[in-house]
């Protein structure tokens, strides 16, 4: 006898009556059959299930998705415009120190402060478990950064608003008129740098200008201020100086006698002694000194209320053709 299988009905071969007849299977056989195409089913089902589960994103999942590249992106944006505001300001910065803070002869930021870092290795580190986290650190850096240097330059920009206001007080206060009278320039004896020092015939740096002049001659006071100091000085003799304000200072040295007196306010082209010949000089002369936050300055560039540009070139040739120094 042969057994085939049509669909789900059986049928066996009878060889008496030359025929098949239907077969039915048992309980047994069912229970099997049923089990075989159950199990089928969950092990396709299940298979299914992961492959919808780790090769196909669910609608929260491709929405996350969106959302996060979409967050990338104006982050990218982000930090591109914060490149840009950090050129804008390293102009504003730049015209600030060379530009704004000569003009108005204030005192440089230093570099350090400008651009300054933070403080602490784990500023960032609640950023680290985020997606993207590079470009998050990177661009919260740059806008920590860009804060801190708006700060410093916005407290730049008071100051010199400040000092602009108070521009009228602090040009009377400049050292801007030569200390003896001297249209003629014909006084100027020697200028600021290296000079031949006349007793030990060295060079050496020479910190101020000297005038010739006669004994008795006046010597004025170069802009408003207060006197600090009046009496002798190692080198100069009797020596006078004046603080003017705003980080200026003058000083006058070899000085014959005093006129004003320590503590005394003075006014630019007051008298406040007499051309002497007194400490280490070679003859009777002035020895004049402009400081400028504690620096010596060379004073012939503060002669602009006194010299013509034509006199002020000459004086610069008179006083650099002269190598030797009277003090």
């Amino acid at each position: 006898m042969k057994l085939f299988k049509t669909r789900k009905t059986y049928y066996l071969y009878n060889p008496n009556t030359l025929s098949y007849e239907r077969v039915y299977p048992s309980a047994k056989d069912r229970f099997f059959t049923i089990l075989r195409h159950l199990s089928t089913g969950i092990a396709f089902g299940v298979a299914t299930f992961f492959v919808m589960m780790y090769l196909i994103d669910s609608p929260k999942e491709a929405l996350l998705n969106k959302e996060n590249k979409l967050l990338q992106t104006q982050y990218e944006i982000l930090s591109l415009r914060l490149n840009d505001a950090l050129e804008v300001l390293s102009d504003i910065q730049q015209r600030d120190e060379n530009l704004y803070r000569s003009i108005f002869q204030a005192e440089s930021i230093p570099e350090s402060i400008r651009k300054s870092g933070f403080g602490g290795t784990n500023r960032y580190e609640h950023l680290m478990n985020l997606p993207n986290s590079e470009l998050v650190v990177a661009t919260t850096q740059k806008m920590d950064i860009l804060r801190k240097q708006l700060y410093v330059q916005s407290n730049s920009l008071e100051e010199l608003i400040n000092i602009g206001k108070s521009q009228e007080e602090r040009l009377s206060c400049i050292p801007a008129i030569q200390p003896i009278s001297n249209k003629d320039l014909r006084r100027t004896a020697s200028g600021y740098g290296m000079r031949i020092d006349p007793i030990y015939r060295t060079r050496r740096f020479h910190a101020g200008m000297d005038f010739s002049a006669k004994i008795g001659t006046d010597i004025y006071a170069t802009g408003n201020g207060v006197v600090t100091f009046s009496g002798w000085k190692q080198g100069y003799g009797n020596c006078l100086i004046i603080d003017h304000g705003f980080g200026f200072q003058t000083l006058y040295g070899h000085m014959q006698k005093f006129k004003a007196r320590v503590g005394q306010k003075v006014k630019r082209g007051e008298v406040i002694g007499y051309v002497g010949n007194t400490g280490k000089s070679t003859g009777p002369h002035l020895h004049y000194e402009v400081i400028v936050r504690g620096k010596n300055d060379n004073p012939s560039k503060y002669y602009f209320m006194d010299l013509t540009p034509e006199e002020y070139d000459r004086m610069i040739q008179i006083a650099e053709n002269h190598g030797q120094v009277m003090d």
